[in-house]
């Protein structure tokens, strides 16, 4: 079986953060979801729980950061193409999300962008052509 990852982020509003994590073409799966929790699926093997803040201090005995404020983790998720990158994170604006809140970044074999949810949360987007990557990396080496 896949190893899979539950990316767990406190949310301040559950119906919000669930409509715009759909909106980005998450799946909510309501086996895992109730009125504290949405299980969001991104993929067989990803899955973020969005869980409201009295739920998400049931795992954890810290304070929760304001992820508008402070960064505690950056996700990046991998995309098919250019223009997939593009298109999610245009879904995630339209949604009510920013835009990269980091800059593009270009590097003709690797292209990615990200977008902030409504609670901070910060996403990469990433897609690379692996072959035109590990043949850029080679040349260098060989320089």
């Amino acid at each position: 079986m896949a190893k899979m990852i539950f990316v767990n982020l406190p949310v301040s509003n559950l119906a919000r953060s669930t409509a715009f994590y759909e909106a980005v073409g998450a799946t909510r799966n309501p086996q895992f979801s109730d009125d504290t929790a949405s299980c969001m699926v991104i993929s067989d093997t990803i899955h973020v729980m969005l869980l409201t803040h009295d739920k998400f201090r049931q795992f954890t005995p810290k304070t929760i950061s304001d992820a508008k404020t402070t960064s505690e983790v950056l996700i990046c998720l991998s995309a098919d193409g250019r223009d997939a990158v593009d298109d999610t994170v245009t879904r995630a604006k339209a949604a009510g999300g920013s835009a990269d809140p980091s800059p593009k970044q270009d590097y003709g074999f690797m292209y990615g962008r990200s977008f902030e949810d409504p609670d901070g949360h910060i996403f990469e987007v990433m897609w690379m052509d692996v072959e035109a990557a590990m043949k850029a990396q080679s040349a260098a080496a060989n320089a």
